[in-house]
């Protein structure tokens, strides 16, 4: 029987020795390797926070004693050692997420996988705990390095410091490294940290200077307190900034070392307000491949060997990422104004290419997406055009700078949205499902959706062309579908993609949805029912030409794989209405709700986006029997109504 399979919840590590602690630790991090490497996912930072995890269970009492894991991609041990040893469908529908989840486990306390916000839910928990009487209760916040270049970090550190009568513990994650490596002047400091004579004789002495010392050296080594100007003077090396800021700093840390994590954690908990707990950790830890992995330290894997770390299962198509980067670095060496924007980024958005071919023409920022929306206003007012490269569930955080400082002051800023629309195992918070809604509230912004990979090169390129006002690129994660090309494109620059001789139905596929908007166009025929399929290419604003054929169909359809409330459809219903037209306008989308972890597939067949669906609910509409009802009638007796496998039943 394994030490693992013996820890159903955090109160059974308080009957290890330090010794079995130390076994255990190796467990899990087998267990990982063998279990991530089946379903892919988080391995490498979870191999970073297995003594770290270990030890706050055994200080602390979750979930009376709330643990908050900043981001949430590092959860897999707190999953582990809270019951939820089940891996097998890690990430897939009815398995474990990704992420905490309150659904799973009342020791998930923060489902949302957006970075930073660790030390404001940790400082709101901690006030409620103060104010109704609770002292006997204490909060954890796990931050990782690369979190705290997001802004919302300091402005939690400013009110956690002004109110220091609480039982609150900070502890900072520090392996160097977010997806790739930290930047920022806060890096740099804690590089020197990390690599400092001083903390390298500390950790190889440590299990010397423990054994000959006694508890009071291991109190100094464990604990070195920064004194009552904290942590932030620590980076600046400005104390009169920070004199009033009184946060009490313990480290740093060796944080693979379980006895000494135990001894300084028992010492924040004991303090009484709040304490920052530094822990230098190592990405990857006892998993060579993913040591050796310069990239990202296998910060997120698909199915892998768990032997050797060599990709398994890649099926060989060209993903939307690449095709960007590709582009991108060809613009860049016609354009020397084009400059890229990243906010911690720079591989997973596809802007490495780019960095390498112009090392001078890229801005890391940080996690922090508001800043680099504001920052890009100001390069395009200096005559740069940026672009800013963000996944799109985490351009939700920069709505405030798009709308106030880039469009408002007209600056020509191109924001490129990756994994849009449905992103599938990564959950609710990973979802790229709002940006169209969003962002079409922002007066003359442009927004583009390619529905292949020869329309992103076109689309990205009259992007940065854009230098009046905001222009966005959105595209989906994975690999680009095959190209379809347009049979006419009209003079406001839409793409018909088929034009029967019968004009019933006017099918508006939105970027990648055109090849869905095709396959419900062949369905329909096989019906008698006459659709015509249209890309708009650019979805806002919507284009004359969509007007025009939308008066000359019965009705009209759209498909996005974005939320269907405010989404394009909604806009295309408006201006119809605006311009006179009273076509029947049927908006196909995702509900607006947080959706749980699935496949793609399964979540748009859910959402009833699937060629089959749809087709069955247009002839309805033209039989006039679903709302909404198509102009005119159609012969019932002709048509014969597709079930959802498409097979046809004659109607009568």
């Amino acid at each position: 029987m394994s030490l693992l399979s013996d820890v159903t919840q955090p109160s059974d590590l308080r009957t290890l020795t330090t010794a079995q602690l130390e076994e255990l630790a190796g467990e899990i991090r087998a267990f990982l390797i063998e279990n991530v490497a089946r379903t892919g996912g988080h391995l490498g930072p979870n191999l970073g926070v297995v003594e770290l995890t270990i030890a706050l269970h055994r200080v602390f009492d979750s979930p009376n004693d709330p643990i908050v894991f900043d981001t949430g991609h590092q959860s897999y041990v707190h999953k582990l050692l809270t019951g939820r040893q089940d891996f097998s469908e890690l990430r897939s529908r009815g398995g474990l997420a990704g992420y905490p989840q309150r659904s799973e486990s009342e020791h998930d306390i923060v489902e949302s996988s957006h970075a930073s916000s660790s030390l404001s839910w940790a400082d709101g928990i901690s006030r409620a705990f103060a104010q109704t009487g609770r002292r006997d209760r204490h909060v954890v916040a796990v931050v990782g390095d690369g979190a705290l270049t997001g802004g919302m970090t300091w402005e939690a550190l400013n009110n956690i410091s002004d109110d220091n009568d609480r039982n609150l513990v900070i502890v900072v994650n520090d392996n160097g490294r977010s997806y790739a490596p930290t930047i920022g002047g806060m890096a740099r400091y804690l590089n020197r940290v990390r690599t400092a004579d001083a903390y390298q004789s500390l950790h190889r002495g440590s299990r010397n200077l423990i054994t000959r010392l006694g508890p009071a050296a291991r109190a100094f080594y464990r604990g070195v307190r920064g004194g009552t100007r904290g942590f932030l003077s620590r980076f600046t090396n400005n104390e009169a900034l920070y004199s009033n800021l009184d946060i009490k700093y313990l480290g740093p840390i060796d944080g693979h070392d379980i006895r000494a994590l135990l001894e300084t954690l028992e010492l924040a908990k004991n303090y009484g307000a709040p304490v920052i707990v530094h822990t230098i950790t190592e990405k990857g830890r006892g998993y060579q491949p993913a040591v050796d992995d310069e990239a990202d330290q296998f910060h997120a894997v698909g199915r892998i060997d768990p032997v050797t770390g060599a990709t398994l299962g890649v099926d060989g198509g060209t993903a939307w990422t690449d095709v960007f980067a590709e582009e991108l670095t060809r613009i860049g060496a016609e354009r020397s104004d084009v400059i890229a924007v990243t906010a911690a980024m720079l591989r997973p958005t596809g802007l490495l290419p780019f960095a390498q071919q112009f090392p001078d023409r890229v801005y890391d920022v940080g996690i922090a997406e508001q800043h680099a929306a504001t920052s890009a206003a100001g390069l395009a007012y200096g005559g740069l055009h940026p672009v800013v490269a963000i996944y799109a569930t985490f351009m939700n955080r920069a709505f405030d700078q798009v709308l106030m400082d880039v469009a408002l002051h007209r600056a020509g800023v191109t924001f490129v949205l990756d994994r849009a629309g449905v992103t599938g195992p990564d959950g609710p918070s990973h979802h790229g499902i709002w940006d169209l809604a969003m962002l079409q509230l922002v007066p003359r912004i442009r927004i583009a959706a390619p529905r292949d990979a020869a329309r992103l090169r076109e689309e990205l390129a009259e992007a940065v062309a854009v230098s009046d006002g905001p222009t966005v690129l959105r595209y989906p994660k994975g690999a680009v579908g095959k190209e379809l090309p347009a049979v006419e494109r009209l003079d406001d620059g839409v793409d018909v993609l088929v034009k029967p001789q019968a004009a019933d139905v006017l099918v508006i596929g939105i970027g990648p949805m055109a090849h869905t908007a095709l396959e419900v166009a062949e369905r329909l025929s096989a019906q008698g029912i006459g659709a015509t399929v249209v890309d708009p290419r650019w979805v806002v604003p919507v284009a004359g030409s969509i007007v025009d054929l939308a008066a000359a169909h019965r009705l009209v359809i759209t498909i996005e794989d974005g939320i269907r409330v405010g989404g394009i459809g909604t806009r295309i219903r408006q201006v119809l209405r605006e311009n006179g037209v009273d076509t029947a306008v049927d908006e196909l989308g995702v509900p607006d709700e947080f959706i749980d972890h699935a496949s793609r597939d399964q979540i748009l067949a859910d959402a009833g986006l699937t060629a089959a669906k749809i087709a069955q609910d247009v002839v309805a509409q033209v039989l006039g029997t679903r709302i909404p009802v198509a102009r005119g009638s159609k012969d019932a007796a002709d048509l014969r109504v597709p079930d959802d496998e498409g097979v046809g039943t004659r109607n009568s």
